[in-house]
């Protein structure tokens, strides 16, 4: 028995063994737990009891340095603070309402943090592959802009998400609100809401009207883009979104904000520039991308150091040669007539080395804002998509009498010349060719290059988009900006890679650290054969074309473009180390009094180009191994749709009297006595207007194709 129980007792001992082992093993995980715990804790309360740096406490302000490409200081960035706190009792319902419709519509129901809305917005960014809403209560945006930086991090994050619970558990939402209103950044060296006000309509904010208050709403956003003192195009459109807004959260009625739409607004009167200082239009493009960055208070008091891609001589030879516009008309903003803009950017690095955005007189940059018709200097888009579809410079195009809906696009001489070689298309800027190339190509293909090599304004969707054949003649829904344009056509310089343009190399903090650094970034678009074959059919157009104004005396290619209502006039031209596009118009109405993109544009650009490459030796394009320039013939058949066969040299020889006889027959029988002499004045090609019609579906599309 006692044998038994001692078997017994040793058969159990292993069990118990077990049993103690793995208490053991959970012991040690539980301590893990509440070791790892207790650290993440104690990190979670140093991130929300403490402040990012205690120093910032006690250190004074410092001015932000820019510096050109050489390294060169430009300008010292700095703010005397424009802030003049109000009491809600103060500041209009309307304007309150409008700021809580478009920053938080929920302002009033949530404790600082809105799940709803964080979740809308992971959403919405999502679906967009992108950051297109933010999350960001009312009360977590003055906890950022008051305590907080503008770094992106999770720590941060974290401690805005406390310091807005802290905030709403000490403060009243009315208080909240005050405070908030008052903290904001309105651009123009304004803070809070009065000082917004005395700013943009030279008033106190318990003057505002409703559009103005909307106005305002609108601003914060993106305080240099939409500032009605830059854009107001931009300004007005964001107004009525925040109409729009209140409206739909009930704020409003509608007969209430259709009202407010139409209403007048009456802005202060632009200051004018300080033209000393270098570079202005370049100075405000990158203040304002670091503003949205960083924020305003770490551009203007953190003194950060700020390495530009700009070449200060290359402005100073922008700026004297923009000094050609002629002077037309002052506008009843005080602004004399017609502004214009010239950018110049290196192709293969996408640096921005020079930028004039207007005569300096007022704020607005139409380099970077200004969204034109760029007429027939669009037309390299359906060039590159023919040569991209295995068609050459000798191509056939027949240029006769086409009929689109309602719509007959018309050459500038309004005779047509029979068959036409896509080289001759180029350089002469015909446009039914053009027209009839894009119908045979599918207009959705040069839509598609101008994407990918950076136009970013075009309208794919909708009643009015961009989907039709007046696109080919550069008739636009919106139009394009001169940044863009130049972007665009350093593809064709950069041998079919297009890079993206850049401003900024380097930031660094106030001690050194390297807060971003420029990486370049280049995609392929076109093969380096097609961006040759253009580039050479675009010389064309310099050397005996439409743009012989441009000529420099160095290889070099580009492309003139003027409305049909001579509105717009351009030329965008490139070597193989610089790409500029030179833009003149009228800001609002009226016309150029005729000037067409080979005429002044042109010369502009020359001006420019002469001194801007004076120091750089001159070189060709380099052709890719294996190619010649092929100017076989190949015609294109308009009701087959296909190419047909190549011709010898007797049938071409037969072609070229058929053509000659054909075309002065033409001449003779045309009432149309004006005429082109591309090799001495550079006059472009118009387009005649198309009525409404299914084809061109855009209104703006509607004549614009002079070249």
């Amino acid at each position: 028995m006692e044998k038994r129980s001692s078997d017994n007792r040793k058969k159990r001992e292993p069990k118990s063994s077990g049993l103690n082992s793995k208490k053991i093993l959970i012991g040690i995980v539980t301590i893990f737990v509440v070791m790892l715990t207790g650290i993440g804790c104690g990190f979670l309360t140093a991130s929300i009891n403490t402040k990012p740096n205690l120093t910032d406490d006690i250190r004074p302000p410092a001015s932000s340095q820019i510096y050109d490409i050489n390294g060169t200081l430009i300008t010292t960035v700095h703010s005397a603070e424009n802030r003049v706190p109000v009491t809600i009792s103060k500041i209009p319902k309307n304007l309150q309402n409008a700021f809580i419709a478009v920053e938080d519509a929920r302002f009033y129901e949530h404790s600082g943090v809105d799940p709803k809305g964080i979740l809308r917005a992971v959403w919405a960014n999502i679906s967009n592959n992108g950051v297109a809403e933010g999350g960001s209560t009312i009360t977590q945006q003055l906890a950022k802009n008051a305590y907080l930086t503008q770094e992106r991090t999770l720590k941060r994050k974290v401690q805005e998400v406390f310091l807005a619970l802290q905030l709403e558990r000490q403060y009243t939402k009315q208080e909240i609100l005050e405070l908030y209103l008052n903290q904001i950044y309105f651009g123009q060296g304004a803070y809070g809401v009065q000082a917004a006000a005395q700013t943009y309509f030279g008033k106190n904010v318990e003057d505002l009207t409703l559009p103005e208050c909307a106005m305002l709403a609108g601003i914060p956003k993106s305080p240099n883009y939409y500032s009605p003192l830059n854009n107001l195009a931009a300004a007005t459109e964001r107004k009525n979104l925040v109409l729009d807004q209140m409206e739909k959260y009930s704020y409003l009625n509608g007969p209430a904000t259709a009202k407010a739409k139409k209403e007048e607004i009456n802005i202060v009167k632009k200051s004018k520039k300080d033209e000393a200082t270098p570079a202005p239009y370049f100075i405000d493009y990158v203040t304002q991308q670091l503003i949205d960055k960083y924020g305003a208070d770490a551009v203007y008091k953190d003194g950060l150091k700020i390495y530009t891609t700009i070449d200060l001589d290359m402005q100073k030879a922008a700026e004297a040669a923009m000094k050609e516009l002629p002077n037309y008309r002052v506008d009843e903003n005080g602004i004399q007539q017609p502004q214009g803009a010239l950018v110049a950017i290196e192709p293969h690095t996408g640096y921005i080395k020079a930028m004039v955005g207007g005569r300096g007189t007022d704020q607005f940059n139409r380099a970077t804002m200004a969204e034109r018709q760029p007429g027939s200097a669009f037309k390299p888009f359906v060039f590159v998509a023919a040569l991209e579809n295995n068609m050459g410079p000798g191509t056939i195009i027949e240029d006769s009498p086409i009929t689109i809906g309602s719509w007959s696009p018309h050459n500038y001489e309004r005779t047509f010349s029979g068959k036409v070689t896509l080289r001759q298309v180029a350089e002469h800027s015909m446009n039914v060719p053009t027209v009839k190339l894009a119908q045979e190509l599918g207009i959705d293909k040069p839509i598609y290059y101008a994407q990918e090599m950076g136009i970013s304004t075009l309208v794919l969707e909708g009643a009015k988009n961009d989907r039709n054949l007046a696109t080919a003649l550069g008739g636009l829904t919106k139009g394009v900006t001169p940044l863009e344009m130049a972007s665009a056509y350093g593809t064709f310089a950069n041998r079919g890679v297009h890079t993206p343009p850049i401003s900024i190399i380097k930031v660094l903090d106030r001690n050194g650290k390297v807060l971003e650094q420029a990486t370049l970034k280049e995609k392929s678009v076109i093969s380096e054969k097609s961006a040759y074959l253009l580039t050479d059919m675009l010389k064309g157009v310099i050397t005996r074309g439409t743009g012989t104004g441009a000529n420099i005396g160095r290889p070099a290619a580009g492309k003139t473009g003027t409305t049909d209502d001579t509105k717009d006039a351009w030329f965008v031209g490139y070597t193989p180390d610089l790409v500029a596009a030179v833009w003149i118009g009228n800001d609002s109405s009226g016309t150029l009094n005729g000037m067409t993109g080979g005429l002044t544009p042109a010369t502009i650009w020359r001006l420019f180009m002469q001194k801007a490459l004076a120091s750089i030796p001159a070189k060709d394009f380099v052709k890719p191994n294996g190619i010649a320039v092929d100017n076989t013939i190949l015609e294109i058949d308009n009701e087959k749709d296909k190419p047909v066969k190549e011709l010898t040299d007797k049938e071409k020889a037969e072609k070229a009297k058929l053509e000659k006889e054909k075309a002065d027959k033409a001449k003779l029988d045309s009432k149309t006595k004006t005429k082109m002499d591309a090799n001495q004045n550079g006059t472009d090609q118009p387009v005649a207007p198309a009525p409404a019609a299914p084809e061109p579906t855009n209104p703006n599309a509607v004549g614009k194709g002079k070249n």
